[in-house]
């Protein structure tokens, strides 16, 4: 089977299919090899067309998946606020089950989380970083509704909430996923063994811990002491 020999994109319609199906490319690719594997080379021939060509719709690799990155917010958000929206109250255990929950059904989201301070909103211009922090500042305070309705969060709990939560669901993810070799290694020897984790559990527990953690600080605060 041969590849189509790739058109240029002339109207707007054609071009956003186009970007449509570059992204759709990087993502399959992306859940298949992990993103720090995919080169913009391979997603030029997932799409059958070169990789200048492509060149001619993103600016960089990393911003093809920096666009995939705030997707991955705008589900992830919608999921978690979707399922706290129908909870008449929850206790912070139950938040970070939720939480944690979430985070780790989105695998390639938690490789993304862990890529985009790294490396891609390093190669992209200022305006698409801008345009990223927003989306993710938008979500935040959407999820900021919701937990102070449930646990009456302040916006600065919320935001160290998610930035711990994102951050650890996408270290996690890399250490959850050594690839073959190292994975052998840490399972056939007994001294490597907290080398192997598993993402949700570890997230729950550390979630848990800080949400109980700031649902104690005003009553353990002695009467007159500043908190």
């Amino acid at each position: 089977m041969t590849t189509p020999a790739f058109q240029r994109a002339r109207s707007t319609q054609a071009k956003q299919a186009r970007e449509e199906a570059i992204l759709d490319a990087a993502r399959t690719l992306g859940h298949q090899r992990g993103v720090r594997d995919v080169t913009l080379t391979d997603i030029a021939a997932a799409v059958g067309m070169h990789k200048s060509a492509l060149l001619r719709y993103f600016e960089t690799r990393e911003q093809i998946f920096l666009l995939l990155t705030a997707e991955g917010w705008r589900q992830w958000s919608a999921d978690l606020r979707g399922d706290l929206e129908g909870r008449a109250h929850a206790t912070p255990r139950e938040v970070a089950e939720v939480v944690a929950a979430t985070l780790a059904a989105r695998p390639m989201f938690c490789d993304l989380l862990a890529q985009a301070p790294l490396n891609l909103e390093r190669n992209v211009s200022i305006d698409s970083v801008r345009a990223f922090k927003l989306v993710t500042l938008k979500e935040i305070e959407l999820i900021d509704g919701e937990l102070r309705r449930l646990l009456g969060l302040t916006e600065s709990q919320t935001v160290d909430l998610v930035a711990a939560a994102t951050s650890m669901a996408g270290a996690l993810w890399q250490m959850a996923t050594p690839g073959p070799r190292l994975r052998e290694l840490y399972e056939t020897d007994p001294r490597l063994g907290h080398a192997v984790v598993e993402v949700e559990p570890r997230l729950r527990r550390v979630l848990a811990a800080f949400l109980t953690g700031i649902d104690a600080g005003p009553s353990a605060t002695a009467p007159g002491a500043t908190p």
